[in-house]
């Protein structure tokens, strides 16, 4: 019996090209993820952590599919139910997945099908509460993690999604996000910060000493989370045209400028360039981008790479030494890597934005940014980045309240746990050694020796991901 699987029984034909793009382009994301953002975890957690930052990451990329398909999609991309959210639905009978992509606020169709769609973007949801996770690295119980990932992405995702990309009131005022640098990395740094603030700080001694277990892990990571770009911004168009393909370009022309001027500042400030500062100089080139992937020329994508790479590394090298961002254990700096830069990203396309690179992405109403005389697009970036700032500001302290107070759920590990790490809060290990059976014996042993390592360590001129060594009130 042979099925014709090219000339499926609809009114619409699918593009065989988009469609093999726009899967691939979601693959690309998918990959960013796990084993991208995996991999990068667990490397540069202390190897104590390596197996819960990494399992932080593969529950939140698991949780949000399944809330996604349920009804977080249709919230995202469906039919509007308020100007801020879309009308929750399942995505999941065969009649809807084989149908064409529609996204029925904004009028506009894609020339595949309604799975796709549903793939493609599930990976930047997912991404989103991964990012999340990395602010919150060695002290959130497990459990209150579980229950948080599927009420934000219900709660706080849906509605940037749905406002900036759904046909909701910040695309009908003409908010430009071509890839998420507010809907993912501008939500996903505010939310980590506010988390991190509300959980409380690592152990001391996870402060003091915060060198990564495995920096091959980390470069890896990271070069796969570069690459996976293309897919990111590319895949933005939902279609294999030219503005595609000038999303790819200038992604590839930022992060790789940005990198150049970090190692700039490394070299300036500290004498000599690291390796890990060039790996944060290629997340903040990447998120700048973002927002104006396909919409800036050649040139402004080299002017955001140099701001990706300078801008962020002050606030996080010197400012981030300071009050208040000091009295906030980030782990990994996302309020810098993320946040910052998804801001300097929103307002660069405000300014360089250009009426044809708009045009190309088959928007019509904004008319390019400041250099196209369009000063109000500043004004128009700026109140998307406060709508989305203060949306998960608010949501995400109500769902960690939520958690502790109504679900009685502990928010920080205890004592005993942040001592001795993975062993027990997973009874697993990532790098094994010939040790005995944990005891409270063995528990008070630990206690007293990281109690020595906190005020024998020596503070690191050089901070890495994780925020300089201050203790939080």
């Amino acid at each position: 019996m042979s099925v014709n699987i090219t000339a499926p029984a609809t009114s619409w034909q699918v593009s065989h090209g988009d469609q093999a793009w726009q899967l691939t382009a979601a693959t690309f994301v998918a990959l960013q993820s796990m084993p991208g953002l995996v991999m990068i975890y667990a490397g540069l957690s202390k190897s104590k952590w390596a197996i819960n930052s990494a399992f932080m990451g593969i529950y939140g990329f698991a949780a949000t599919l399944l809330v996604w398909v349920l009804y977080a999609y249709s919230m995202s991309f469906g039919d509007e139910w308020i100007p801020i959210c879309g009308i929750p639905m399942p995505v999941l009978s065969m009649g809807r997945m084989l149908s064409q992509s529609k996204i029925p606020a904004t009028q506009t169709q894609q020339s595949f099908n309604l799975t796709t769609t549903v793939y493609y973007q599930f990976c930047f949801a997912a991404i989103t509460v991964i990012i999340i996770a990395g602010s919150l690295l060695g002290r959130m119980t497990f459990l209150s993690w579980a229950i948080f990932v599927p009420l934000y992405v219900s709660l706080t995702y849906t509605v940037g999604a749905f406002s900036i990309w759904g046909g909701g009131f910040l695309e009908d005022l003409g908010v430009l996000d071509y890839c998420g640098g507010y809907v993912i990395h501008v939500a996903s740094g505010t939310a980590g910060f506010v988390a991190a603030a509300l959980v409380g700080p690592r152990h001391p001694t996870d402060r003091a000493d915060h060198r990564p277990s495995n920096l091959s892990f980390v470069i890896i990571g990271a070069c796969i989370l570069a690459i996976g770009w293309t897919g990111f911004n590319g895949g933005g168009a939902y279609t294999a045209n030219a503005n595609a393909s000038v999303a790819v370009l200038n992604t590839y022309i930022c992060w790789t400028v940005s990198v150049l001027s970090w190692m700039f500042c490394d070299v300036l400030y500290y004498g000599k360039p690291g390796i890990l500062g060039a790996v944060q100089a290629m997340i903040t080139g990447l998120v700048v981008v973002t927002p104006g992937a396909g919409f800036v020329p050649g040139w402004a994508a080299i002017v955001m790479g140099i701001l990706a790479g300078g801008v962020p590394w002050v606030t996080l090298n010197l400012l981030g030494r300071f009050p208040p961002l000091c009295y906030v254990d980030d782990t990994l700096g996302g309020v810098h890597t993320h946040l910052l830069a998804g801001i300097i990203g929103g307002l660069s396309t405000g300014v360089f934005a250009t009426r044809e690179g708009v045009e190309s992405f088959g928007l019509t109403r904004a008319a390019g940014g400041a250099i196209e005389g369009n000063w109000r697009q500043l004004w128009i970036q700026a109140v998307g980045f406060l709508f989305i700032i203060a949306w998960n500001a608010v949501w995400t302290s109500l769902i960690l309240i939520f958690i502790r107070v109504v679900c009685r759920v502990p928010l920080r590990m205890t004592e005993n746990t942040l001592l001795v790490g993975d062993e027990a809060a997973h009874g697993e290990s990532a790098y094994h050694m010939d040790l005995p059976p944990l005891t409270q014996q063995n528990v008070y042993e630990v206690d007293h020796y990281a109690k020595s390592m906190v005020t024998t360590t020596a503070s690191v001129s050089r901070p890495s991901f994780n925020q300089p060594d201050v203790t939080p009130v």
